[in-house]
């Protein structure tokens, strides 16, 4: 029973992480549910071992259907790698319990401005030179990575903005090309949590043929309506995980 619910919230969460990110808020919960007693960082480690499949099959299917911009995505990618690393490696050292209050208003803030600027993100015209897209990309995959590595909520949803209010992409392409980023940032912390032992490997390969299921649908329903769709769903998602962050910052 706990694993056939484990594995229908892998889908779900499949699905809207492909389009927009924001997939752990409905695994980790469903994680923490069904296994109480399990150690929080095997709850985590067989998140990321079940998602980055995901991850992984959605950047295939934005990658034959979108034009991603491979030599700014690249350098990215690499630099998010060692973000997350970083950042998995900080959190051994520091407490990120500081960051519980400050993540709802932080994510307030990029759904107010998202919302008030009707026009953002629907079209494509990224900066004009490629050194400093190659640059502001790199930093954005170094910052959010080392931000997922460190604490986690809203990695994609952070990736997406960023892409589109400081690099010029669209909601379509913003979300692609985080999808690379997400697996390089998954891939630094399952390394990390595997070599603690904090992966029940049994149960992620089941939830993830659960969640590339569900990515496979996401992603083509991203491709098939485009920008728009991907800009509404980002503002629900947003909204959704303001409401999750607040909670557990100022309630529970």
């Amino acid at each position: 029973m706990d694993l056939a619910l484990v594995t229908f919230a892998s889908f779900f969460a499949g699905l809207v992480d492909s389009i927009v990110g924001g997939g752990g808020l409905i695994l980790v919960p469903a994680l923490f549910a069904a296994y109480p007693q399990a150690p929080a960082a095997t709850l985590f480690g067989t998140n990321k071992s079940a998602s980055v499949w995901g991850t992984s099959f959605a950047c295939w299917q934005y990658a034959r259907r979108v034009d991603l911009r491979w030599a700014v995505l690249g350098p990215a990618a690499g630099a998010a790698l060692v973000g997350g690393l970083l950042g998995a490696w900080a959190v051994t050292l520091v407490d990120p319990a500081f960051l519980r209050k400050a993540l709802p208003l932080i994510l307030l803030a990029v759904l107010l401005y998202t919302v008030a600027r009707k026009d953002l993100g629907q079209h494509h015209a990224p900066i004009a030179s490629r050194s400093a897209e190659i640059a502001g990309a790199s930093a954005i995959g170094l910052v959010i990575g080392f931000y997922d590595g460190f604490f986690g909520p809203g990695t994609g949803s952070f990736f997406i903005f960023l892409f589109v209010r400081l690099l010029g992409y669209d909601f379509l392409n913003a979300s692609a090309s985080a999808k690379l980023l997400n697996v390089a940032t998954n891939l630094a912390a399952i390394g990390l949590f595997a070599a603690k032992g904090h992966v029940w490997w049994h149960i992620g390969l089941t939830m993830a043929v659960a969640n590339v299921a569900g990515s496979l649908i996401g992603s083509r329903l991203a491709l098939k309506h485009g920008a728009g769709f991907v800009r509404h769903v980002f503002i629900v998602v947003v909204a959704a995980l303001i409401l999750k962050t607040g909670y557990d910052a100022f309630i529970r």
